[in-house]
């Protein structure tokens, strides 16, 4: 489904690459989380995945970039948002500016596309209750606070139906409710075959719900494996990419010589909750 292969990129008179030597697979319908330290990278990767790079910033990009067998480095940015839902990580910048209400809002790249009235209203409505704003349809796009023009941005990616959604720290505004409901959210549309590439720091709700982890340092992708592989990872510290508590709590555990060094590491509650439980009962 999205397939880069040796893709570099520097934006315009920029000195040096921000990305180099970048190869990426993610299969169609899975969740591909990627990681990495602030500055290394994941917006600019964002925006190539979705095709904003180089046709919206300019620059010198070289590789393949395939997404839904479509090569976005050399199509238009026409092609590429037919393809791909871009969701950024402020809203405000998102919101069109064109339209009175939330509910034209969400509708405004169905109105782009030239979706029939009815189709829309039906489409809008869905996607409303998906994320529990019904109640906001009526409102100002500029009279919702952060997190509730959060939800409007995303509502505007998904109710378009493209087979890939890339979303760049989606959740940044969002408090604790509404960031696990929006990654529920996104399970339930990887299981009608969507495919999402979704850049986050909150690795344990990662961990929960993405089908593989890429993390993002010195200018490429240096680790690419199952969340729990990934996450259990040494390397991570020296890219600085943090982990889990569960797995910080079992190297604390392993230096006091409470877990033996061939147990692995938990990587979420239910893996610490066996392995302390088990460690526990040999003692």
């Amino acid at each position: 489904m999205i397939s880069l292969t040796d893709v570099s990129y520097a934006y315009p008179d920029a000195e040096a690459l921000t990305l180099e030597h970048v190869d990426l697979e993610v299969e169609r319908g899975s969740i591909a989380g990627i990681v990495g330290a602030s500055g290394a990278g994941k917006t600019t990767l964002a925006k190539i995945i979705a095709g904003f790079i180089p046709h919206a910033d300019g620059g010198e990009l070289s590789g393949t970039v395939r997404v839904d067998g479509r090569d976005l480095s050399t199509g238009s940015l026409v092609d590429a948002v037919s393809v791909v839902g871009l969701v950024i990580q402020n809203p405000f910048n998102q919101i069109s500016g064109a339209k009175y209400t939330v509910r034209e809002e969400i509708a405004f790249g169905l109105e782009n596309f030239g979706t029939p009235r009815d189709e829309m209203q039906r489409r809008v409505d869905e996607v409303a209750a998906l994320l529990r704003i019904e109640h906001l349809l009526d409102r100002s796009p500029y009279a919702l606070s952060g997190g509730q023009q959060q939800l409007v941005a995303i509502a505007s990616m998904i109710v378009l139906r493209t087979p890939v959604i890339v979303m760049d720290e989606p959740t940044a505004q969002l408090d604790p409710a509404g960031t696990r409901m929006v990654f529920d959210v996104l399970s339930a549309l990887r299981e009608t075959g969507i495919t999402i590439v979704i850049f986050e720091h909150k690795l344990e709700l990662l961990q929960q719900h993405a089908d593989r982890l890429h993390v993002v340092a010195d200018r490429s992708i240096v680790l690419s494996g199952a969340p729990d592989d990934v996450l259990a990872d040494d390397r991570l510290a020296q890219w600085a990419v943090g982990t889990t508590r569960y797995v910080t709590a079992g190297r604390l555990a392993r230096e006091r010589g409470l877990l033996p060094p061939e147990v692995p590491l938990p990587v979420s509650f239910e893996q610490a909750e066996r392995v302390f439980d088990r460690e526990r009962s040999v003692r």
